[in-house]
């Protein structure tokens, strides 16, 4: 998907205006930086897009000072409203008989370009600020706990973080997933 000129000065604009609303993820950088490398890749631009339409509230949440690329993740305040109802992978979305979800969490993820937050990613992001207070997000899977058919998430409760397991075919209205890009 290519945006236009429209959609691109939108996204721009919305992503400026929560750059400096949020200098906490990202202190030390400059918008100008971040936009500069932007404005290069229009496809990244569009997957920035398809994050801001799902609910992410994507958001810089780091800079590589080696590789000169800047993380952004999904910055909303709770799991994205665009991307819930999912259970983890297509192979439990292939194994569920009865009250199928509409996709999965990596099937989703991997059509709109992005990654899913590993734990550790999930943690840092809770660093930076309250999320997921009242929702839950799936997490990228070590495969030992795939192949046995479970799936992992996390939440922040009582002002702690924590990271859960449930069946991979499992799925909740308020339960969805957050992503990442590197550009």
């Amino acid at each position: 998907m290519k945006l236009s000129s429209v959609q691109t000065k939108q996204l721009l604009t919305t992503l400026e205006n929560r750059f400096a609303e949020n200098m906490q993820r990202h202190k030390g950088l400059q918008w100008g930086n971040v936009e500069t490398v932007l404005k290069k890749s229009s496809s990244t631009l569009s997957i920035l897009w398809k994050m801001e339409e799902t609910g992410g509230q994507p958001d810089v949440v780091s800079f590589d000072k080696k590789t000169g690329q800047f993380t952004f993740f999904d910055c909303s305040p709770e799991s994205p409203t665009g991307r819930r109802s999912l259970c983890y992978d297509n192979k439990a979305l292939d194994d569920r008989k009865e009250n199928k979800p509409k996709g999965s969490a990596l099937g989703l993820a991997a059509e709109m370009g992005v990654e899913i937050l590993s734990e550790e990613q999930y943690k840092f992001l809770q660093t930076l600020g309250k999320f997921d207070l009242k929702t839950s997000s799936w997490l990228l899977t070590p495969h030992p706990i795939r192949i046995l058919g479970g799936a992992i998430f996390g939440d922040c409760r009582y002002q702690h973080v924590f990271t859960y397991h449930n069946g991979a075919e499992s799925y909740y209205a308020a339960r969805g997933f957050r992503s990442f890009i590197t550009v």
